[in-house]
């Protein structure tokens, strides 16, 4: 084979030096062509979708039906039930509503552009019991996790963050079966 190389080289008068410049150059314009792609495609402006705008009110307060409510909401790239519910609603707890508004068998699949109806009901908060007292300590049980302690504690789960904080976890996601945590109270 390489005998046969170098015997077509010959006949083609070429040398490895000429043919090696020639690859060369080639790769560099095939480089040059996939720059000037990637970059013209970056500089084109991105779609914007606009949304109308809503008139809001305060916060809503649970069992109210909040006025100026739109009849329909037209999903835009990343958003969820929860996040439409809390814009409409000011409360995310609102989302089982508008999937059931608008027959949804999976809640977590929406299609951008997909045109949602937005009921006209009452505004939902959480229904837990709290029973943990805050100011106090409490002991894990059995299928704890600080998210919901925390909202047992001040209907919030976000605010696992206090409770971790005040206990100096190092690794807040395991906690263990009889370890008491302090549960502070939270300043306003």
């Amino acid at each position: 084979m390489k005998k046969w190389f170098q015997k077509t080289l010959k006949q083609l008068e070429l040398n490895e030096s000429t043919l090696s410049m020639i690859l060369g150059a080639l790769v560099v314009v095939v480089v040059g062509v996939l720059i000037f792609n990637y970059f013209s495609k970056t500089g084109q402006q991105p779609v914007v979708v606009e949304e109308p705008e809503v008139l809001v009110e305060e916060p809503k307060q649970e069992g109210e039906v909040p006025s100026n409510l739109p009849t329909t909401h037209v999903v835009v790239m990343g958003e969820n039930l929860w996040q439409i519910a809390e814009k409409y609603y000011d409360s995310g707890y609102n989302w089982v509503d508008i999937a059931e508004a608008n027959g949804l068998a999976n809640a977590d699949v929406l299609l951008i552009g997909q045109e949602l109806t937005i009921p006209q009901v009452a505004v939902r908060q959480p229904t837990v019991e709290l029973k943990v007292q805050t100011g106090t300590e409490y002991t894990v049980q059995a299928g704890d996790h600080l998210w919901d302690i925390a909202v047992r504690a001040y209907g919030d789960g976000y605010k696992w963050v206090e409770i971790a904080q005040a206990n100096n976890l190092d690794h807040p996601d395991y906690i263990e079966v009889g370890q008491v945590l302090t549960v502070p109270v939270l300043g306003k």
